[in-house]
């Protein structure tokens, strides 16, 4: 028989799991808006395996192991291997995993948004996504202008776009360029000098990074130190990353070589070759464009809530951090 205090935590845990209904049926409604968004301009929807043999070999994500396999920390470079067998408008939703992540904007386990379009750039994403998440706010709470976080935010009109440059000019004193071989010390100027000061009533979309910062991304064709990536923010809250695609087998070896040396070097997982996804850009993979969206940080944002445990089903080592 269980004890007195196992049947208090049962108890809480279903009281928990009560008070989080109506946030789930929320997020239905967002889910269903965000696939009709893609469905009505052509885009397919697939599933790729979550457990895989070899994570893209970013320097600071932690991929959690599964036997001889690795949860994804994202379903990137299976899609893009869909982006080599032919398909050309593909989206998922679906769960990501990353170890030690935790408080309330991240989650150990959690809901990505990926999608990539072939034969467009990064800022016809942009438009895309900034339609749908539009779109969506109106048909799931009414309006354009969401609450959320302290702030109050306008979707529906302009947008702030602010090359990355200027704002750490603006906002740090200092030149992006200058930090952006110190990826930690890059990191540690853009939270705490740079995001706080990026405008709250309104989308903020931080744009054209320098190439120390596109692992992934191809380089600008009108300045070679910079890469063609942009991240939006709404209400403070880093929503979306994305790319133009670098599609160029060699140099994407040279930036899998230089994380993999990374890694090793701060006594990180490493990881095997992603030989798949090399044989497969081997043969062509087309000009292309791709971004990765916070799922639950977009309901979370809509649902004016403030942490991402209000939205979702609880995990057992939910924490509340920042």
């Amino acid at each position: 028989m269980p004890s007195a205090s196992a049947k208090a935590d049962i108890v809480d845990s279903l009281d928990r799991l009560r008070q989080t209904v109506p946030a789930l049926k929320f997020r239905a409604r967002v889910l269903a808006s965000i696939r009709a968004g893609f469905d009505s301009r052509g885009f397919t929807e697939v599933t790729t395996p979550v457990r895989i043999a070899a994570p893209a070999a970013e320097e600071y994500i932690d991929a959690p192991p599964s036997g001889a396999f690795f949860l994804r920390t994202s379903p990137e470079l299976e899609m893009k291997r869909l982006l080599c067998a032919g398909m050309e408008r593909i989206y998922q939703i679906g769960p990501c995993f990353r170890a030690g992540e935790r408080g309330r904007l991240h989650r150990t386990e959690f809901d990505m948004l990926e999608f990539y379009m072939a034969h467009a750039d990064y800022l016809e994403l942009l438009a895309l996504i900034r339609e749908i998440i539009i779109e969506t706010a109106v048909k799931c709470t009414g309006g354009t202008k969401i609450k959320s976080r302290g702030c109050e935010v306008e979707l529906g009109g302009e947008w702030a776009m602010i090359p990355v440059r200027e704002a750490f000019r603006k906002f740090a004193g200092i030149s992006a360029d200058e930090v952006a071989e110190q990826e930690s010390l890059f990191e540690e100027i853009l939270v705490g000098k740079v995001e706080p000061n990026l405008p709250k009533d309104r989308p903020c979309v931080l744009i054209d990074y320098p190439v120390r910062f596109g692992a992934f991304a191809r380089t600008k064709p009108s300045d070679p130190t910079l890469v063609e990536r942009w991240e939006v923010y709404v209400a403070g809250v880093e929503l979306a990353n994305t790319y133009g695609e670098l599609i160029d087998p060699v140099v994407q070896r040279e930036r899998f070589a230089a994380a993999r040396a990374t890694r090793k070097r701060l006594g990180l997982t490493e990881y095997p070759e992603p030989t798949a996804f090399l044989d497969a850009i081997d043969r062509g993979m087309p000009p292309a464009a791709g971004s990765a969206l916070g799922f639950d940080r977009l309901v979370m944002l809509l649902a004016g809530a403030d942490s991402l445990a209000q939205i979702d089903f609880p995990l057992d080592d939910d924490g509340q951090g920042s």
